[in-house]
């Protein structure tokens, strides 16, 4: 059985020095109990990055750093892990072109994008012969695709479910290499995704509420300002089973809400559902932090996080 996605995560960051080696420690020892969760570093910033399941799972995460494991950290205000995709096939281009001293760059990389199937990811395909471009390049392209694919175009955040086959380009014998093609098929990406009616995605939660029958009318009225949809309702004696679909961006900090419309006589349980389009495109991040955005272009390596890691997963 597959996890629940990943859909919301907070840079966090130890206050003082002696507190960052405590940090590396407790944050291995808690993603060792609870493997649902994943640390991250911004390839950009060095920060640490935790991504969860659901808001509850990332707040027990940071009290018991705080509590139990006597860690000082500071910890951002929760995000939201959007996606983006295509809606239309569309095609672009990417070139590497640079005269410089000796010997230079040259690389012609043309894609043609669609939407992929729910779940498949990103998926590359090449439709040129080895005299289009040599097979040692192909890779590169796919690589620099794929990089392109981890930034978006609408506001940084990977772009998920999305078909590219390669069909045309050119190469010179002499100044094409590997790393021109990786910047052309980045750049060929960017181009054709732009073309490609892209939307943001937003992660959609089931939940459900258990509410008393004389708060439903508030109850309901507040789930509709937040782009809820009611899909089922069910009376128990005197308590009202509400089955809705919500933003998770709208349910940030919900349970405390909840209780204090209620009187603490409510309660409320919420999963993953599915992703959606998010109606009028990117939020705006007034908050205290940005997107999290893998460069678009092949770079040296980033910073790295002060704060031991464990080892990525290999899946």
């Amino acid at each position: 059985m597959n996890s629940p996605p990943l859909v919301i995560f907070a840079v966090i960051e130890p206050k003082t020095r002696s507190d960052q080696d405590k940090l590396g420690h407790g944050l291995r020892k808690l993603m060792v109990e609870d493997p649902t969760s994943r640390l991250d570093s911004d390839p950009k910033t060095g920060n640490t990055i935790i991504r969860a399941i659901s808001e509850l799972q990332l707040e027990s995460i940071i009290e018991r750093l705080k509590r139990e494991l006597k860690v000082d950290v500071t910890v951002s205000r929760p995000q939201i892990a959007y996606k983006e995709t295509v809606t239309r096939m569309a095609e672009g281009e990417g070139r590497c072109v640079q005269q410089i001293t000796g010997r230079g760059r040259y690389a012609l990389v043309r894609i043609r994008v669609s939407p992929g199937n729910a779940g498949t990811g990103y998926i590359f395909e090449s439709q040129v012969g080895a005299d289009v471009i040599p097979k040692k390049f192909i890779k590169s392209i796919d690589e620099g695709i794929a990089q392109a694919v981890l930034g978006g175009v609408l506001a940084g955040y990977p772009v998920d479910d999305v078909r590219v086959k390669l069909f045309d380009g050119s190469f010179h014998e002499v100044d094409s290499s590997e790393m021109a093609f990786q910047i052309a098929g980045t750049t060929a990406f960017q181009d054709a995704a732009t073309r490609a009616a892209p939307v943001l995605l937003e992660p959609i939660m089931a939940a459900e509420l258990v509410v008393p029958d004389e708060y439903l009318g508030n109850v309901i009225g507040d789930l509709n300002s937040r782009r809820g949809r009611i899909e089922g309702m069910e009376l128990r004696g005197t308590m009202q089973i509400i089955k809705s679909s919500v933003p998770l961006s709208e349910m940030l900090g919900y349970g405390r809400d909840l209780s204090r419309r209620t009187e603490g006589r409510a309660t409320h349980a919420m999963q993953f559902d599915r992703y959606e389009p998010r109606p009028g495109g990117p939020p705006n991040n007034d908050g205290d932090l940005a997107p999290v955005i893998v460069p678009r272009t092949p770079t040296p390596k980033g910073r790295e996080s002060g704060v031991a890691l464990p080892e990525p997963d290999n899946e």
